[in-house]
């Protein structure tokens, strides 16, 4: 199967069943003797002031509908997908991937995000996903936008039993503000930098412009079983 055509198998669903399948489906993202001679480490980033300081109660991994609401978030869906892996680049099971960014019109779910009167309140702007044996994560969420100061970027953060969280950011391939971008500047190695910076891609036959991106987590670790 064309993993291009996915997203419109799980939107025919209802959101429960994007939900219950998505674990299963998420392993076409794979892409076969993709990480023979993997050597790239995904460098660590700053967490940012914005990781929200409230919960949504919709913590799931569709970020575009809250609950059952019936109107989407504002802005460019995107199916953003990929492994978690470890040095060796074996699968990396049972992480918590969480996720977080700034809404359609660049605020955050934070009190002290700048334009709280303007946030979309059908933007989830926080989702989780657990890793299976695969290493794989799957999020539906929106293209990022830039805001004052920041080139277009989508957090994360990866939990692990006895550990600290382990955060770093995604960002879009091609975008012009990148260059500017200081906290992407500040990674020094080349091959690193560009490891957070990934193509959004259109998706096949999307009626909508719908997105895809995969952006693979290579920790320089080995998580506790």
């Amino acid at each position: 199967m064309n993993t291009n055509q996915v997203p419109h198998l799980w939107l025919r669903r209802n959101r429960r069943g994007f939900l219950a399948g998505i674990g299963g489906a998420a392993a076409l993202l794979a892409v076969p003797g993709l990480y023979a001679g993997l050597v790239v480490q995904t460098p660590a980033q700053t967490e940012g002031p914005f990781y929200p300081d409230h919960l949504p109660l919709d913590t799931d991994n569709d970020l575009v509908v809250v609950n059952d609401a019936l109107t989407p978030a504002a802005g460019t869906v995107t199916w953003l997908g990929g492994r978690v892996l470890d040095g060796r680049g074996d699968p990396v099971r049972n992480a918590l991937v969480e996720i977080w960014q700034a809404d359609n019109h660049g605020v955050y779910l934070h009190a002290k995000s700048g334009g709280a009167e303007k946030r979309d309140r059908n933007f989830q702007g926080f989702g989780r996903f657990r890793t299976g044996a695969t290493g794989e994560y799957l999020f539906r969420t929106i293209k990022p936008v830039p805001y004052p100061g920041r080139t277009p970027h989508i957090h994360f953060a990866l939990k692990f039993p006895g550990r600290e969280k382990w955060t770093t950011q995604c960002y879009v391939e091609g975008e012009p503000l990148n260059a500017k971008d200081g906290v992407l500047r500040g990674i020094r190695d080349a091959a690193a930098r560009q490891s957070v910076i990934v193509p959004f891609r259109p998706v096949a036959g999307s009626r909508i412009g719908e997105l895809t991106a995969r952006f693979d987590v290579v920790l320089g670790f080995t998580p506790e079983a």
